[in-house]
Formats: structure tokens, C-alpha cells, sequence
């Protein structure tokens, strides 16, 4: 199975979780409820970044990190 690019600006979170169920962690080490959220399927990355108030670019080496690591 190929997988979506990490790096797609349009990527949904709800996707990403399909994808990559290991990165849910990450989210909730940070506070964030994006996991399981009924609105996940209509945020991406940058969104979230946002809202929790963190540094889009930082939050996604952490993703790509653990993606790497998996």
C-alpha cells in the first residue's frame, strides 16, 4: 500500500491516522485531541498547528521523525 505524502498540505488528519496510527501519540504528548476528533477529516497539519499554537515546521520533523522511526 503506497501511502499520502506527509508533507501534502491538503492531507486530512483523518487520513493521516489511517495512515499512520503510530503518530497519534504525538499529538496527545502535546494536549492536542485531534486523535479521534469528529472534525479530523476536515483539518491538516497546518490547522492544527495553529489552533494548539505550535510551529508548523518543528511539529512536522517530529512527525517525520517518528514516521522514520516506526
Amino acid at each position: 500500500m503506497r501511502h499520502s505524502d506527509l508533507d501534502d498540505p491538503d492531507l486530512p488528519l483523518a487520513t493521516l491516522f489511517a495512515e499512520w496510527p503510530g503518530l497519534a501519540p504525538e499529538f496527545w504528548e502535546r494536549h492536542m485531541l485531534c486523535p479521534g476528533c469528529p472534525i479530523a477529516p476536515f483539518h491538516t497539519i497546518a490547522d492544527v498547528c495553529e489552533v494548539y499554537g505550535l510551529d508548523e515546521v518543528e511539529f512536522r520533523a517530529v512527525l517525520a521523525q517518528a514516521v522514520r522511526s516506526a
